[in-house]
């Protein structure tokens, strides 16, 4: 499974911008991002507000074995 800090790395990469202006427009400072991404301690409603302002959704779910679904969304 990977690692949220590299997903987010990656969104960034796909939406061509820096991890220093997503914590900007996420209101926190480039550094104490970087250290939540270096401690992968990136909290859920952190995420949800970083797919809002990077316009994408964001989903989180238990899937149970016949595919019933217990899931949270920024939709």
């Amino acid at each position: 499974m990977m690692k949220t800090s590299n997903m987010i790395k990656e969104l960034c990469n796909k939406k061509n911008i820096s991890l220093s202006e997503l914590a900007r427009r996420i209101g926190q400072t480039p550094q104490n991002f970087g250290k939540k991404m270096k401690r992968d301690t990136v909290t859920l409603e952190e995420l949800k507000l970083i797919a809002d302002v990077m316009g994408v959704t964001f989903e989180q779910s238990f899937i149970f074995p016949d595919g019933e679904q217990i899931k949270t969304s920024n939709k």
